[in-house]
């Protein structure tokens, strides 16, 4: 079974990894194309596969991941259309191309499956939402899915809520990181060498995320683990909320939804 991609950046060299590193396929069985010279080079020596252009990309896969940015949807979809066999698999990773408009750019029923993953897919900590169409098989969304595990978690979700992982997962690393780095900048503040302040920041919040999956207790519940009555966490969490915290991630969380809705 061949896996091809269309576009070859980051997240397409994350999922490509995730393959190789699990022995879903061996590097034989991977093609991709991208428009970046570099990126072809770095295709053929780094990631060690195939290289070939966008339609025989297409032409060859049983599994074709279109990888390039929403914008490059239609310009790709149009020149493949034609060429992209009636049992290949079409996954996407683009936020806001629904199944409707997948299909219409094609002009033909496809089997396609729709995904929002995320970038700790380059280090195996990956979150995927995955929504296949009528056409899609059991067996199709299992082969997909397997290599979607390859990388981290995945799970189905209803169409309507792909715009949503979008904002609670597929955007979510740049807040966290935006967190990260103000949760060091403050310590650099008080006096600790910054790569040692990343370094307690990041730990601290792969901590925290470890014990809401393991635990499976209320995040509400784990916070509250650690405001001991008077103390130094408590005073943090209040400023915290005088700050508006919650509200700016929640706020920000419904301008991705609508942002990713409009595209």
């Amino acid at each position: 079974m061949k896996t091809g991609f269309i576009g070859c950046g980051n997240m397409a060299s994350a999922i490509i990894g995730g393959i190789l590193s699990s022995g879903i396929s061996t590097p034989e069985d991977l093609i991709a194309s991208d428009s970046s010279p570099a990126a072809r080079e770095r295709i053929l020596k780094e990631l060690k596969i195939s290289s070939a252009s966008n339609r025989e990309t297409a032409m060859q896969s049983d599994i074709l991941f279109l990888s390039v940015k929403p914008q490059f949807y239609p310009d790709v979809i149009s020149e493949i259309a034609d060429c992209v066999r009636p049992e290949t698999v079409i996954v996407t990773i683009a936020p806001g191309k629904t199944l409707a408009w997948l299909r219409e750019q094609f002009g033909r029923d496809l089997k396609i499956v729709r995904t929002m993953p995320n970038t700790p897919a380059m280090v195996k900590e990956g979150m995927t939402g995955v929504c296949p169409n009528a056409q899609v098989t059991e067996e199709d969304l299992a082969r997909v899915m397997a290599i979607l595990e390859s990388f981290g978690k995945a799970e189905v979700v209803p169409e309507h809520l792909l715009d949503v992982v979008t904002s609670v997962s597929g955007s979510s690393p740049a807040y966290v990181f935006v967190l990260i780095e103000a949760m060091a900048d403050g310590a650099v503040a008080d006096g600790m060498p910054r790569a040692q302040a990343y370094k307690f920041a990041a730990q601290a919040v792969l901590g925290s995320a470890r014990m809401v999956l393991e635990t499976g207790r209320h995040p509400g519940e784990l916070k509250d683990m650690v405001c001991s009555p008077g103390g130094t966490t408590m005073e943090a969490v209040r400023v915290l909320e005088e700050k508006g915290f919650r509200s700016a991630v929640i706020e920000a969380e419904k301008a991705c939804v609508k942002k990713s809705r409009g595209m």
